[in-house]
């Protein structure tokens, strides 16, 4: 293949149709040499490292060389500037993809049990809830399962047990007071 002098008096387009008939690496060589600068400062932008933006301008090229055949260029230097800007966002999300992190084995397992302790003492108190619930009379019972544990309104309890709104109020206050003694004098 013969070589041809790149003309710094030739425009992008006429460089373009230059490569695209003759497939001369040296005219595309010197038609990315214009804009390595931009290249290498779009690169450092986004990767945020000299040397990752350096080795980056370098695979840019090589893109550049695959893809620059088989596209329409009408503008090279945005096209080039986008071409550019997507390589680099494909390489942050790939880092992103392949994040490693290091977990300390203290945070992964401890011999301290300590947490059982917490797990252990919310199950205490479940069961002296359950206990003192079954302490109080009936109707309170029953209307504060309805109100705590199946999350039904005052209205709603009133329709289903047949016991009027002002009722249903006072046996749910009076049942958590009782409630509320209740675990207090166990507590002790």
């Amino acid at each position: 293949m013969v070589s041809i002098p790149v003309p710094a008096a030739m425009n992008d387009a006429e460089l373009l149709d230059l490569f695209k008939q003759k497939g001369d690496q040296e005219v595309l060589a010197g038609l990315y040499l214009r804009y390595s600068d931009l290249v290498y400062g779009v690169c450092l932008k986004y990767l945020g490292e000299a040397e990752e933006a350096k080795d980056a301008v370098m695979n840019i090229y090589q893109e550049l060389r695959e893809k620059l055949p088989r596209h329409e260029v009408q503008h090279f230097k945005s096209w080039l500037y986008v071409l550019a800007k997507n390589h680099c966002l494909m390489l942050l999300r790939a880092a992103k993809k392949n994040r490693t992190v290091s977990l300390e084995a203290q945070n992964v397992q401890s011999d301290d049990f300590s947490h059982l302790d917490s797990i252990m003492e919310k199950e205490e108190t479940f069961k002296k809830l359950e206990k003192c619930m079954e302490g109080l009379p009936d109707e309170q019972e029953k209307t504060i399962r309805l109100f705590y544990y199946d999350n039904k309104c005052y209205n709603e309890i009133a329709l289903s047990t047949g016991l009027e709104w002002n009722r249903v109020r006072s046996l749910i206050q009076n049942g958590r007071r009782n409630l509320k003694n209740c675990m207090e004098k166990d507590a002790d």
